[in-house]
């Protein structure tokens, strides 16, 4: 370890968070998590005994960068957005696959019940992930039920210990309805899926607006849910074993520059369109805040227009969306295009400011694809460096909107098979 990193490690937070390892290259070659930053970095360069793998990553180690968030469970969905954005190597080579893990909750069940797995699959239900760390999702969401209980086993009927323990909704002792608890699971899923603070004020409005009316039950259980929450944000999520405002992300901070954007964009928003030879068209829109996907921002769109043209397609998407001003307004545009779709778009962004770029891959949305980036200004091409910190972001953002869009075509597409 030379001088400038040794100083470097001295201002390392005592604060929960995610920090980078780089190589000489300056290549992220490993992300990781912590409850408290300046503990966990730190161990890394400690002369304790350490197998051979960690040994050999350590060896690499040029830099380290980190990303400050507010809590244990900020850090850990953090982690796993960024591992999704950088795939680093170390990563890969130090972590068993076993150790993905997605929660599943099967939503269209009379009474669902929550679990853990690491193979995802089309079966309808809903999947929350991946995260990366088995123990510390676990952890998360069994702390989860204490504010919002639940099965964690197909529903028989009978009481158990955990009815008595207040871990279930008390269907079976007659506590509550198959409705109140899917009620309460999709505000759990909301949570898990980061929708936390919209989440908490919406609970402070029905706790008082609830009591307004005399429905002090219905209070007291949004105070409850509301209480349980904020405790929650106090409590460690996972060990020290196992940090980054803005400013810090050199993908929003390289972004600005090339773009000369006064400010890092916070919000970005993506865009693609899916169909299948003009049937069943949708668009989505999916949203990256401060760098990191916001899958409680997303947005779906049925296209009304035209089926076959994705360029009309694309600005009805556009048209639509900027009628939603309740909606945030986005910082930056991200198109599944090029030149054409950027020039067709212009018109319509232009009388909100907000800047737009084009990503032009011909059809390529795997992460190893080129990144080319098309600005308005002079219709410029600017290739990126693969593998760079920009280029991930846009080729992270792109896939997300792909996925979202081919996701939504392919509900509607069994809907019309079932009709």
């Amino acid at each position: 370890m030379d001088d400038a990193l040794r100083q470097k490690l001295k201002k390392l937070p005592a604060s929960p968070g995610v920090y980078f390892h780089k190589n000489s290259a300056g290549e992220i070659i490993y992300v990781g998590k912590a409850a408290v930053l300046k503990n966990r970095v730190r161990q890394y360069f400690q002369k304790s005994h350490k197998d051979a793998k960690t040994q050999a990553l350590v060896a690499e180690i040029v830099d380290t960068d980190w990303i400050v968030v507010d809590t244990e469970m900020d850090a850990l969905f953090l982690e796993a957005e960024m591992i999704k954005r950088y795939m680093p190597r170390w990563n890969i080579l130090l972590r068993d696959d076993k150790t993905v893990s997605y929660v599943r909750i099967d939503m269209k069940s009379e009474v669902p019940y929550v679990s853990f797995t690491r193979n995802p699959v089309d079966d309808k239900a809903t999947y929350i992930g991946p995260f990366y760390g088995k123990s510390a999702i676990e952890k998360a969401v069994r702390i989860l039920r204490k504010v919002f209980p639940y099965y964690d086993k197909p529903y028989t009927g009978k009481k158990t210990l955990n009815t008595d323990l207040g871990l279930t909704p008390g269907i079976e002792i007659d506590k509550a309805t198959p409705r109140d608890y899917k009620r309460n699971l999709r505000k759990m899923i909301r949570y898990l899926e980061g929708d936390r603070k919209k989440l908490l004020s919406e609970l402070e409005r029905t706790m008082k607006q609830k009591a307004k009316e005399g429905n002090f039950e219905a209070a007291a259980e949004a105070r409850d849910q509301l209480m349980g929450l904020k405790e929650l944000q106090k409590k460690i999520v996972f060990s020290d074993k196992e940090f980054l405002d803005i400013s810090s992300d050199q993908a929003l901070k390289q972004l600005q520059k090339i773009l000369n954007l006064d400010t890092p964009p916070r919000r970005i928003e993506g865009y693609d369109i899916s169909h299948q030879s003009g049937k069943n068209t949708v668009g989505s829109m999916v949203v990256f805040i401060n760098g990191a996907a916001a899958r409680s921002e997303y947005r779906k769109f049925k296209i009304r227009t035209s089926t076959n043209d994705d360029l009309k397609s694309m600005c009805e998407v556009l048209e639509r969306r900027l009628k939603h001003k309740e909606w945030d307004f986005p910082d930056l545009i991200i198109l599944d295009g090029g030149e054409t779709q950027v020039k067709a778009i212009l018109p319509i962004v232009e009388p909100y400011k907000i800047p737009v770029i084009g990503r032009n891959k011909s059809g390529d949305h795997s992460k190893s694809a080129d990144v080319t980036l098309i600005i308005p200004e002079k219709m410029e091409h600017v290739k990126l460096p693969r593998g760079g910190h920009v280029a991930r972001l846009i080729a992270r953002v792109d896939e997300e909107a792909h996925r979202f869009a081919i996701t939504y075509h392919s509900l509607l597409k069994r809907k019309n098979m079932l009709n």
